[in-house]
């Protein structure tokens, strides 16, 4: 039982993992999982009783969930490639051009089913999985004679022991795994326990000979997703993207995928990073975003000497900070499987897939310069509190605050650990989302940090192509703003292709009635995960 819960656990984690990659929204996908399985396995323990004989019902849904465990993740995937697919075979069929690929109709029906698929899949396994209390209980008092008095007591304290060492196993070995190995891997167990089962208590099941008939085709099935199930995922996976997948890995934190797009022999491709299928950057306007984000608040410091940048595992942020001669620039990364793959080669049989990404960040984590501290922001900045460490530049490229343990770093308390970390005459930037799509959470952040004690809290605003409108916040904590000592600038002191003074000194400028309510907002504090409910109000 203990066993069997541990299986059952990592089904549910791998699902909700995964259904966040193919939907595109890993929070809602994570929790919605665990309710759907949570519930089914109540529907699956009331279902139990229909079944007569706890023996052949136990044996036999071994297989069942080992197949359906095993194949689950392929399932999803060949629905969303085929969902994908299937636009665009229409039009070549009928050589519509692009801006008329059909999305309605049999179209939408089909994302719509598409997009409650892993939670169908989800809900039959973990049914499944309800199932085996009660026929393990059924079978324990089958065998002593009589209602043993510890019968749940023991099923039940086996079942939580087993689920929370399946938990231990999803986070130590199995997160940075393959899915579809990790499935399988799982599957495996499923059906050895199954298996042990049956040659156990033979005379007791029902076609005890064709069910050991399914183990042997189970077990091939299993033998042949082993050998091809991680390569078919990928290939799949390659279907949900409209630019060819060069790299795709899961580390414990994420699932990181890279594309590339050829647009002509006389332009160079164009990258794009994707994290848990979240666009990050797109390599032809990325110097932006990033422009926008480091630029300002190294403009408006009194001194760029002692740099820190918050999240940027991808090097971009801290290459346009190196730019400006720093002495010092420490990054906290959380993710370092991120880092190493924007800072050393990463080699596949053909090419080094990472190359024109090295070239992009300019390889800048090489630099002497830069130490990289690998921990959560929340955590880190605490040790460097400690050990007495201002800095004259804080650059805040952290994800949008799609999850409730991200609302943390959109807070008043993290924004008060680094008012106490900035120097009396430096200036902070903080990534703040979109003000056009998510207003009220754009202007929550700077609410937000003059709550924490920055005397001067501005933003600013620049169309991203790739994101569509995009905002930052700056601040400063003593003297003047950050937008009086950019304009008292004669110039910026790097020399840059497409950021200047005046673009910057243009990006504060909002529309007449933006900020006509910004009185009725509240700071957000870790309690309340304002910016969490506001972020997926916005976005949904």
């Amino acid at each position: 039982m203990a066993v069997l819960a541990a299986c059952g656990l990592i089904y549910e984690y791998l699902l909700s993992h995964y259904a966040g990659r193919v939907l595109g929204v890993m929070e809602n996908a994570i929790f919605a999982m665990i309710g759907v399985m949570i519930v089914s396995m109540g529907v699956g323990a009331f279902s139990a009783k229909l079944i007569k004989c706890p023996f052949s019902g136990f044996a036999w849904l071994e297989v069942f969930i080992a197949l359906l465990g095993a194949s689950g993740v392929l399932l999803i995937a060949v629905v969303f490639a085929v969902v994908d697919i299937f636009p665009r075979v229409l039009s070549e069929n009928y050589g519509l051009p692009i801006y008329l690929i059909p999305t309605g109709g049999l179209t939408e029906t089909m994302n719509e089913i598409a997009e409650i698929f892993p939670y169908v899949i989800g809900f039959f396994i973990g049914a499944m999985v309800g199932m085996e209390i009660p026929f393990i209980a059924r079978v324990r008092e089958n065998i002593y004679g009589q209602h043993i008095e510890h019968n749940a007591g023991t099923i039940y304290g086996a079942d939580y022991i087993g689920a929370g060492i399946g938990s231990a196993i999803f986070v130590i070995f199995i997160l940075a795994m393959p899915v579809e190995k990790a499935a399988v891997l799982t599957a495996i167990v499923n059906l050895f326990a199954g298996l042990a089962f049956l040659f156990v208590y033979f005379s007791k099941i029902k076609f005890a000979k064709l069910l050991l008939t399914g183990h042997l085709l189970v077990s091939g099935v299993m033998i042949v997703l082993l050998s091809y199930g991680v390569e078919w995922g990928k290939n799949l996976e390659d279907m949900l993207y409209e630019d060819k997948v060069v790299f795709s890995t899961d580390t414990k934190f994420q699932h990181v995928t890279v594309t590339k797009r050829l647009i002509g022999s006389d332009k160079p491709p164009i990258y794009a990073l994707y994290l848990n299928g979240r666009t990050q950057f797109s390599s032809d306007d990325e110097y932006m975003y990033h422009s926008m984000l480091v630029y300002p608040p190294m403009a408006a410091s009194a001194r760029q000497d002692n740099v820190l940048i918050i999240g940027g595992g991808d090097g971009l942020a801290l290459r346009d900070a190196l730019k400006w001669n720093p002495k010092t620039v420490t990054v906290l990364e959380l993710d370092e499987v991120m880092v190493e793959f924007f800072s050393k080669p990463k080699k596949t049989d053909v090419e080094i897939v990472n190359k024109p990404l090295l070239e992009l960040n300019k390889n800048s984590f090489s630099d002497k310069r830069v130490k990289v501290i690998y921990n959560d922001a929340f955590n880190s900045v605490d040790d460097l509190l400690a050990n007495g460490k201002k800095f004259d530049v804080i650059i805040t490229d952290l994800p949008d605050p799609s999850h409730p343990d991200l609302n943390k770093l959109y807070s008043v308390k993290f924004y008060k650990k680094l008012h106490d970390l900035l120097a009396g005459d430096g200036a902070i930037s903080v990534q703040s989302t979109s003000p056009y799509h998510a207003k009220e959470a754009f202007l929550t952040v700077g609410k937000t940090m003059e709550t924490a004690g920055f005397k001067h809290v501005e933003r600013y605003h620049h169309n991203v192509p790739s994101f569509g409108e995009w905002g930052w916040t700056i601040a400063t904590k003593n003297g003047s703003s950050a937008k009086t000592r950019i304009k008292r600038l004669d110039k910026l002191n790097i020399k840059d292709d497409w950021i200047n003074k005046e673009k910057i000194l243009s990006a504060f400028t909002f529309g007449a009635n933006f900020f006509n309510n910004i009185k009725t907002l509240e700071p957000n504090r870790i309690g309340t995960n304002l910016m969490y409910r506001l972020h997926q109000k916005a976005w949904n």
